[in-house]
């Protein structure tokens, strides 16, 4: 991540050095909100990512195409609050870099790396919920578990390509002090030449994204709310697809929404650092980006726990809070139906009823 050095300290055996200046430290207060800050947020956000993971492999109806998006979601974030939280913390904690030149390479290309693939999971998850709702026959054939997991296996091995530049532009330096030597992890050349890497990043990883996600939820918006093919009287499946589809689409929405809002201080940080002359170095505002993004990797299984019955349920089971079978159960059985109507020219229009005849239970799950 942009700025994402550490520092490791190694004590002169020999006598102190004329002339040279003495190391300076952080501020006491700084380096406890930074650690007590950093370590609550990844510590939460690696446990609920891993819950994630575990709930969707280990629970065979909560394998679906957007839920098998979702675990790709989960996996990049753990990798962005491993690899770019707990260096921080260390940074903060112990001003050390211990992790060595090697470590430096990785653990920058590890947080580019699982950077880009969450935005691009979002992307996918978008484009999928798009075609589940606004071409729902075609969905059939188009939004599946194989063909889902295939395009995670694309957006890994590309990304993880992309990112291997940030192996030729990071390195180690020392700056040697009156009372040690301080080793950082950072830029190999002047910080200018990095405008077309971060510019790039900005629009293939943020401000495309978002375009994308505009468009297709307006689409879906129009659809779910506005389409007069969807205004039938009385309660008819048509409202029951349209309440279905809302379930899962708002819980995606936020977190699109969420996105977009943690991610603009840390990338406007940077493109402001990129073209000013004296580029801002105030440690709370680091502190508050970084904040940002870490927030933006943990918070995602929070929402999931808040918007949906059947991640609430799988939660519950895994940490033992409830027993399986019972309602969970009865909503994972819920069957799918593919039906048409005819709107007032007379024209077949798709639609898909999501519903329990027992129970009445209206379900997320997407296509199998």
């Amino acid at each position: 991540m942009e700025n994402s050095t550490s520092s490791v300290l190694s004590n002169h055996s020999s006598s102190p050095l004329d002339g040279l200046r003495d190391m300076p430290l952080k501020p006491v207060e700084e380096q406890v909100i930074t650690v007590l800050l950093t370590a609550v947020i990844c510590c939460t956000g690696i446990a609920g990512n891993i819950m994630v993971v575990l709930v969707v492999l280990g629970t065979k109806h909560m394998v679906t195409p957007t839920n098998c998006y979702l675990v790709s979601l989960a996996v990049a974030d753990l990798i962005v609050l491993l690899a770019a939280g707990l260096p921080n913390i260390s940074d903060a904690a112990a001003a050390s870099w211990v992790y060595g030149h090697r470590g430096c390479l990785c653990i920058t290309y590890l947080q580019y790396l699982g950077i880009n693939v969450s935005s691009c999971s979002i992307t996918a998850f978008t484009v999928e919920r798009y075609i589940a709702i606004c071409h729902s026959i075609r969905a059939q054939s188009i939004c599946t578990v194989s063909r889902a997991k295939r395009i995670i296996a694309a957006v890994w091995l590309s990304t993880a390509l992309y990112c291997v530049m940030w192996l030729f532009l990071v390195d180690t330096d020392e700056a040697v002090y009156a009372n040690g030597v301080v080793v950082t992890c950072g830029y190999r050349v002047s910080r200018r030449l990095y405008m077309p890497v971060y510019f790039l990043d900005f629009a293939l990883f943020y401000v495309l994204p978002l375009a994308v996600a505009t468009v297709l939820y307006g689409l879906i918006a129009r659809i779910l709310f506005v389409s007069p093919q969807h205004r039938l009287d009385g309660v008819s499946h048509t409202a029951l697809c349209v309440l279905a589809c809302l379930q899962v689409t708002k819980m995606l929405a936020v977190v699109v929404a969420l996105f977009a809002l943690l991610w603009m201080p840390y990338r406007t940080l940077v493109v402001v650092n990129s073209v000013t002359d004296r580029p801002c170095t105030d440690a709370w505002v680091l502190l508050f980006c970084r904040a940002c993004v870490y927030c933006n990797s943990a918070i995602n299984p929070v929402i999931y726990n808040l918007m949906s019955q059947k991640f609430r349920l799988a939660f519950r089971r895994l940490c033992g809070c409830e027993a399986g079978g019972g309602e969970g159960k009865a909503a994972s059985q819920v069957p799918v139906y593919y039906s048409a109507i005819k709107d007032s020219q007379g024209n077949p229009v798709p639609q898909i009823t999501i519903l329990s005849v027992a129970t009445g239970i209206v379900d997320e799950r997407g296509f199998d």
